[in-house]
Formats: structure tokens, C-alpha cells, sequence
């Protein structure tokens, strides 16, 4: 009787990491249809996420070690969360999308904590700052202590210019990036040949992984900064969904509708004779005016005054002004045009430059 069949070795971590990082890279070039995309994304996800159980198994990182001692080779394993965190904003847009951002969320912070703990942080990188509100409140307490004094509040007419000031700084902080970005993929694709082929030394190696490492820092600061904005607007969205309708702009309100009436000279005429009939109201001059008033439907009221004869006075005399002050004004460019002339003239004399009638 024949023996059965051994199952074949388990793929090895690095080949894992290999395989999955590829895919994923096929997937950002993004040359396929969607089908085939999305059919990447999920093999690249099956992927790099058992080598990420298989790091976890090993613990290869530890946050009592240095990076001088993470082996060169190692390095590479650090970059499995940022590549899962980028496949899973890939995944096709579902109902769970706040899930699906949570999640890549999850996995790009997971990177960066890491980074940070091996000092692989550039000097202005930072992780967003409600993840560093602890540290930030110690910093202001030494900065505190180290002053004498607390820091003021910025006052409410320096803050204009102070978000000037932020936008100013925010928009060098993009250009930087876009800069060290270029500059990181060009010191990449220099050394990809040689670490390809395997002919890379030690050194090389080392430099190759740790580019890509900062490479990935700056994609993965970047992307939870679109994530948060993304979760805003699709959390306001589902609250605007979900709340009651919004109510109807009001109208102009209008004016209370008066019943018809008949006017009489005074209050004892209209006892005496009334309307004639009794089916309408009747009412005296003093309360259709007072009546009016009281509903703002006079036609002197919310209407400006004619300006008074002062006014009017006051303002031919300043018309009266200025034209005098232009005429003044074209007087004084004449005369100033008439001596640039005359000076002109005195170091030019007549025939100046006429080389034709030269004896």
C-alpha cells in the first residue's frame, strides 16, 4: 500500500512578505480591470496577513531593543502593517465603509507606532494628535515649568493672522513631503537592481530598507489624515440621514389681514350714524392711523428719510471740492508736462540728431 502523501512545506515568512508586497504593488499601478484588481487585493491581504501572524508568533520586534539590533533583514517585516492598512482603503467601497477605514486606520497607526519606538520618525513627523494628547500635555507642562509661567492665550485679534499663519505652514509641510517623496523614490529605484538580484551588500541592504521605511511613514501620515476627513463627512452624512427632516425656509411673514371697514371723521359720528349696515366694522381716522402704525404698513415707516437741506447742502459743497481739487490737480500735470519741455528743448537744440544736412 502506497504512503500517503506528505503536504508540502509552508510557504517561509519572507516569501509571504515577497509575494504579498508584489501583488500589492500591481494593484497600486492599478493596470488591471476592477475585477482583477479587487481580485489582487484579496490575495495580497491573505497574504501579508499571515505574515503578520507569523511575525507576531516569532515577536521580532521588541520595544527593549535598539534598531541597530533589528537584523537588516527584518527591517522589511515592519512594513506589514502599512501595506495591509494600504490594501484594505483598496477594498471595493461597501455599507461598512467606516469599518473598512477604521480598520486601515488601525493598521497605519500600528505602523507608525512601531517607527516611532525605533526612532524612524522624522523630526517634524508626528502621529495625529488626539494619539499624542499625553505627551503633548507633558511637553506643555515642562515647557511651564521651565518658563516661570503659564502661556497666555492667544488674543481674539491675533487669531486671523495665526491661521494665516497655519495655512502658510501646512501648505510648506506639503511641498516638503511631495519633495521627500520624490527624492526617497529615486534613492529607491537606484538601489532596487542590485537588492532584486541579491547582489546587494549588507550595508546596501540596510540603506534600501530603511528608505522604504521612511517612504512608508510619509504615505501612511497622509492617508489618516484622509481617513479622518473621510469618517467626518460620512459620519455627518449618516447623522443628516438619520435626524428629522430639515423645516422649510420660513417665508416673509405677512401682515395680519384687517377686516373691511368704514372710515368717519370722529369717534361720535360714527356712534351715531354707523355704516348703514351692520355687517361691517366701523373706525375713526385716529384708529386707522394708530392701527397702521402699530403693523408697520404706513408709507413712512422702513422707508429712509429725504435728506434734509443741511444735507443736501453739505454734499454739493463736497462735489463742489473734489471737482475743484481735479482741476487743480490737471493744472498742476500741464504745467509740470509745459517745464519737462522746456528743459528738454534747452539740452536739445533745434536739430538735434539730424545727421542728413551733416557739411
Amino acid at each position: 500500500m502506497a504512503a500517503p502523501e506528505e503536504d508540502p512545506d509552508p510557504p517561509r515568512l519572507s516569501e509571504l512578505l515577497e509575494r504579498g508586497w508584489r501583488l500589492a504593488e500591481e494593484a497600486e499601478a492599478g493596470a488591471e480591470g476592477p475585477a482583477e484588481l479587487q481580485r489582487k487585493v484579496q490575495a495580497a491581504l491573505a497574504l501579508l496577513e499571515q505574515a503578520q501572524r507569523g511575525v507576531e508568533a516569532l515577536q521580532l520586534f521588541s520595544g527593549n531593543e535598539e534598531l541597530e539590533e533589528v537584523a537588516s533583514l527584518d527591517l522589511r517585516f515592519l512594513l506589514v502593517p502599512a501595506l495591509l492598512g494600504s490594501l484594505v482603503l483598496k477594498q471595493s467601497p461597501s455599507r461598512a465603509r467606516l469599518e473598512q477605514l477604521g480598520r486601515a486606520r488601525a493598521l497605519f497607526l500600528r505602523f507608525l507606532r512601531q517607527c516611532k519606538a525605533y526612532g524612524l520618525l522624522g523630526p517634524r513627523q508626528r502621529l495625529p494628535l488626539h494619539e499624542e494628547e499625553g505627551e503633548e500635555e507633558e511637553e506643555e507642562a515642562e515647557q511651564e515649568g521651565e518658563g516661570g509661567e503659564q502661556r497666555r492665550p492667544p488674543s481674539s485679534s491675533s487669531s486671523g493672522q495665526a491661521a494665516l499663519l497655519d495655512m502658510a505652514a501646512h501648505r510648506r509641510e506639503k511641498i516638503d513631503r511631495y519633495k521627500a517623496k520624490k527624492d526617497l523614490e529615486a534613492q529607491l529605484e537606484a538601489l532596487r537592481p542590485a537588492v532584486e538580484e541579491g547582489r546587494a551588500e549588507e550595508e546596501a541592504l540596510r540603506h534600501f530598507y530603511l528608505l522604504q521605511i521612511q517612504k512608508w511613514v510619509a504615505v501612511a501620515l497622509e492617508e489618516v489624515e484622509g481617513i479622518d476627513r473621510e469618517r467626518a463627512l460620512l459620519e455627518r452624512r449618516g447623522a443628516m440621514m438619520q435626524g428629522p427632516s430639515p423645516e422649510p425656509p420660513s417665508h416673509r411673514q405677512r401682515p395680519p389681514v384687517m377686516k373691511p371697514f368704514i372710515l368717519t371723521r370722529d369717534a361720535a359720528q360714527a356712534k351715531v350714524f354707523g355704516a348703514g349696515y351692520p355687517s361691517l366694522a366701523t373706525m375713526t381716522v385716529d384708529d386707522w392711523y394708530e392701527q397702521h402704525r402699530r403693523h408697520g404698513l404706513l408709507p413712512d415707516q422702513g422707508h429712509k428719510q429725504r435728506p434734509s437741506e443741511e444735507d443736501s447742502q453739505q454734499q454739493e459743497e463736497e462735489k463742489k471740492e473734489e471737482e475743484e481739487g481735479e482741476e487743480e490737480e490737471e493744472e498742476e500735470e500741464a504745467l509740470r508736462k509745459a517745464r519737462q519741455w522746456d528743459d528738454w528743448k534747452d539740452s536739445h537744440p533745434r536739430g538735434y540728431g539730424n545727421r542728413k544736412n551733416m557739411g
